[in-house]
């Protein structure tokens, strides 16, 4: 029986296989409120470059630093990045990746995200029980 679901679920789409689920709406908390003008307009060209700004900032710091001191120096930095990102604080609270910035040496600039803040990280602090749920798939 979970062999012909499974042929079904890979040929026909049906609510009832998704993930979200077949009566599941919007989530405020989760998602923030829609906006259906972000869907109709078309976005700026240089959006999808500032977005991935720090991305090419850092493919560049790691090209001119294999260059410079060789192989060893960006693969170690890489590291350093992958173990610093994986701590995390609960996801109900904010994390400030005080570690990440010191690695990029941005620790002591000052910049839009430090006065203003993204706005998708509100004050607004959700459910905290909901969010750990949410995060360990049991929702």
């Amino acid at each position: 029986n979970s062999r012909g679901a499974s042929l079904l679920k890979d040929s026909i789409p049906i609510p009832e296989f998704s993930d979200s689920g077949l009566h599941e709406g919007n989530d405020l908390l989760r998602r923030g409120f829609t906006s259906v003008k972000n869907e109709l307009l078309p976005k700026h060209p240089l959006e999808l470059s500032e977005k991935h700004f720090q991305l090419n900032q850092d493919k560049a710091n790691f090209d001119t630093l294999r260059n410079i001191q060789g192989i060893h120096a960006p693969l170690k930095l890489q590291m350093e990045f992958r173990a610093v990102k994986q701590v995390q604080r609960l996801p109900f609270l904010h994390s400030s990746n005080m570690a990440l910035d010191t690695l990029r040496g941005n620790d002591e600039c000052i910049s839009f995200e430090d006065i203003l803040n993204d706005p998708s990280q509100s004050e607004v602090m959700g459910e905290p029980h909901v969010m750990m749920e949410y995060k360990l798939g049991l929702l």
